[in-house]
């Protein structure tokens, strides 16, 4: 339940379980869900979540999915893409969040956390939407996702807005995508604020997100090999802003997935571009470009793949990250920058060719590509990896981003009847300055109201209330898992 530590750290496995080949094999004639239920329970052992409870969670996370396979794999141009987009919201963030919602409701369920949680989220379009869709109705939760004003496409918004339940709050936030995030990890280090409305984290940070989306890339690699049986390792090529997605494949690399390289596909903000060519996390002003879920100037999920990539030395993640505050830089040459080369390729793709390569596959293939999925597409052709053992990630649907695609495909192909629907729905959002304090009072008149409407619906005999267990509180897969922080002391 918790993304950010006490000391502004953020949690990791204290070691990783590994994935036998003779493990691999034996998953192969498995669903996804029985696949993700033997993943996640190398982490998530049976006095923590007994495996019942496991195999309801995963199975229903997975039931709100349009495909069987969850996450279909299709060929197209010479390589395999992974769609990852058939879940309730069109974007690959379903995967993680309907998981972590349900795993959010089990554990308030027994007691933890006083039985309630106030989720604080920031979102550069896609995640806000998951996580509502992930938590809404949710029994003992309170949702507020924040978003950029003017800085999502206009079906990201109405996805987010449209959404009636009560427990669901969207607020506009004057600023950037790393406006919003700032408010949210000043929001966990604030201790008054935290205890007082029972903070939590849907934000990529959060472990479970992560943890959930290793299974995608177990599941694909099951997938092509079984088509491919020639095919060894395989490449997967992601569109990547916060660092998230991609981290998930590096732990399942970790994990002994036969993965060979980690393609980091960046657009203009090309800061992990640039780092993985010549070691230069240097932060840069963020460029507005058509692939808003990208426009991120410094990952969060980064500073993960830093403790690891210092051989797990708090203290020398302490001193780059402090560095990094100071001077916005951090510089790596030698050993270390060779390391990460060694794992992970990268490449900057501007927006023309983002376009060009939407139309492209939609004159080659007639095949749609998001601007994300795009991304993905192009930085696997300048590397030259076009093959059957690379996998790119298709992060979204094209119909949620109409504007950018019909600059080049027009008439676009029509849009599925979930997401056309929406531009005839009522919306609801509030709106905030870019003010920690302002934001912080807005959430606590909403608890306020809210558990006024309870005391009212309490005395109609609307509700049949439970009062929650205090006492210590059970994170959900973050704490079910043995965990310690990558500590960044000041």
């Amino acid at each position: 339940m918790t993304g950010l530590a006490k000391d502004r750290g953020l949690f990791v496995p204290d070691n990783l379980p590994t994935i036998s080949a003779e493990e691999l094999e034996s998953w192969r004639s498995l669903t996804y869900a029985q696949m993700s239920v033997q993943l996640i329970s190398k982490f998530v052992k049976e006095d923590q979540v007994p495996m019942d409870k496991l195999e309801d969670i995963v199975t229903r996370s997975c039931n709100a999915f349009r495909s069987e396979d969850v996450t279909p794999i299709v060929e197209v141009g010479g390589h395999a893409v992974l769609e990852l987009f058939h879940g309730p919201t069109f974007a690959f963030k379903d995967v993680a969040l309907q998981m972590l919602g349900n795993f959010f409701e089990y554990f308030l369920s027994t007691g933890s956390n006083g039985g309630r949680l106030t989720i604080l989220g920031a979102t550069s379009g896609d995640t806000g939407s998951a996580a509502i869709y992930g938590l809404r109705g949710k029994k003992g939760v309170d949702c507020f996702i924040l978003f950029p004003k003017g800085r999502v496409s206009e079906i990201q918004q109405r996805q987010m807005t449209t959404v009636q339940d009560s427990n669901i709050h969207c607020v506009s936030v004057e600023g950037t995508f790393d406006d919003c995030q700032d408010i949210v990890k000043a929001s966990f280090n604030d201790p008054a604020f935290r205890e007082e409305v029972k903070l939590g984290a849907v934000n990529s940070i959060n472990w479970c997100r992560v943890l959930a989306q290793t299974t995608y890339y177990v599941w694909s690699w099951l997938r092509v090999t079984d088509k491919h049986p020639s095919v060894k390792k395989l490449n997967f090529s992601v569109p990547t802003g916060n660092f998230g997605d991609v981290l998930a494949g590096y732990y399942a690399k970790r994990m002994g997935l036969p993965v060979d390289k980690l393609i980091v596909a960046t657009n203009e903000n090309d800061i992990l571009h640039r780092f993985f060519t010549k070691g230069q996390y240097h932060r840069e002003d963020i460029q507005k470009t058509i692939t808003p879920s990208m426009d991120i100037c410094v990952s969060s999920n980064f500073e993960r793949y830093l403790f690891h990539l210092a051989n797990d030395d708090s203290n020398t993640l302490n001193e780059w990250m402090t560095n990094f505050e100071s001077t916005r830089k951090i510089t790596l040459v030698g050993k270390k920058l060779q390391q990460a080369q060694d794992t992970f390729l990268s490449a900057r793709v501007d927006t023309a060719q983002t376009l060009e390569t939407i139309q492209k596959y939609w004159e080659k293939h007639q095949y749609m590509l998001c601007p994300h999925s795009a991304v993905g597409v192009h930085a696997v052709e300048q590397l030259n990896q076009v093959n059957r053992h690379t996998v790119c990630l298709a992060t979204a649907h094209h119909a949620k981003f109409p504007a950018a695609c019909e600059q080049v495909v027009n008439p676009l192909p029509d849009a599925p009847e979930e997401l056309s629907s929406m531009f005839d729905m009522e919306t609801r959002f509030s709106e905030c300055k870019n003010d920690v304090k302002e934001v912080h009072d807005f959430v606590k008149r909403q608890l306020e109201e809210s558990k006024e409407e309870e005391k009212k619906k309490k005395k109609r005999g609307g509700l049949n209330l439970k009062t929650g267990v205090n006492g210590v509180v059970v994170a959900a897969v973050v704490a079910a898992v043995m965990m310690h922080v990558a500590r960044r002391r000041r």
